[in-house]
C-alpha cells in the first residue's frame, strides 16, 4: 500500500568511503536472504566496490531471489556501461537460475525492451514478490534511474518501466516512480563531492527536484553518502 504522506528521508553519513562499501555489501547480504523477495540494483561507478565486496565475502540467495535494475543503458550486457554487466560478480556470488535475474533485454530494439521490461514487473509484483530493497544513485544534476527531467517523469505515469533519451545521448529503459512506489526501502547510496549540493536538495525534499519527485511516493527512503557528499 502506498503511503498518505511523503516519507522521511533518513541519512546515515559514513567517514570514510570504504565504510560505506562495507555496509552496503553487508545490506546487500541481508536482503538476499530473504525468501520471495527482491532486490534491484542500481548501475553507475558507485555500487560497484560493494557488489564485489559482498560477492568476496560469499553472500548466498534465498530460495527464490529475485534481481531486478533500476534501469539500463541500451548497450550489450557485456559493455562496460552496462548496470547489468557491473553486477556480474554480485550475480555469480548469488547463483541465481537465469529467469530470476531480471535484467532490461537490450539486444531488443528500445521501444521492445522497455515494454519487454515493464511485463515481466508487473509479472512480480501479480505474484506478490515484495521488493524489499531498492538501490538508487543520485546524480549530480538531481537525476536518478534514468529519470532526469519533468518530461521524463510525465511520461512514466501509468507505467513501470519506460524508453528514455539521456542528455549523454545514450538510450536507456528505466523504472518509474509508480514502480518505485512499490519498493519496501529505497536506498540512495552517493559518494563524491559533485553530488553534494543534489544530495541537499534531496534531503530537503525539494519539490523541483527529479530523484524526490520520483520517490515521492515510497514507503520508506534512506540516503547513505561518503564524507564527500555529505560530511559526517
Amino acid at each position: 500500500m502506498q503511503p498518505s504522506v511523503s516519507p522521511e528521508i533518513r541519512v546515515r553519513r559514513f567517514a570514510a568511503r570504504a565504510d560505506l562499501d562495507r555496509a552496503l555489501a553487508e545490506r546487500l547480504a541481508s536482503a538476499a536472504t530473504a525468501t520471495a523477495s527482491a532486490i534491484m540494483l542500481s548501475g553507475g561507478t558507485t555500487p560497484g566496490p560493494a557488489f564485489a565486496l559482498a560477492a568476496a565475502r560469499g553472500v548466498r540467495a534465498a530460495p527464490g531471489l529475485r534481481v531486478l535494475y533500476s534501469d539500463e543503458r541500451q548497450v550489450p550486457s557485456t559493455s562496460a556501461a552496462s548496470n547489468y554487466h557491473l553486477s556480474q560478480p554480485l550475480l555469480a556470488a548469488l547463483a541465481l537460475p537465469a529467469q530470476q535475474v531480471l535484467r532490461v533485454r537490450t539486444e531488443l530494439p528500445l521501444a521492445d525492451a522497455a515494454q519487454d521490461y515493464a511485463e515481466r514487473l508487473q509479472g512480480l509484483l501479480d505474484g506478490k514478490v515484495r521488493i524489499r530493497l531498492g538501490l538508487l544513485g543520485l546524480g549530480a544534476d538531481g537525476h536518478t534511474a534514468s529519470l532526469f527531467t519533468s518530461a521524463d517523469l510525465a511520461a512514466a505515469r501509468q507505467h513501470l518501466a519506460i524508453s528514455v533519451q539521456r542528455p549523454d545521448g545514450r538510450s536507456a529503459v528505466t523504472v518509474t516512480p509508480d514502480f518505485l512506489a512499490q519498493v519496501d526501502e529505497i536506498l540512495f547510496v552517493v559518494a563524491g563531492a559533485d553530488k553534494a549540493p543534489a544530495l541537499k536538495r534531496l534531503n530537503a525534499r525539494d519539490p523541483t527536484l527529479t530523484a524526490w519527485r520520483a520517490v515521492a511516493r515510497a514507503a520508506q527512503v534512506q540516503v547513505w553518502a561518503d564524507p564527500d557528499a555529505w560530511p559526517p
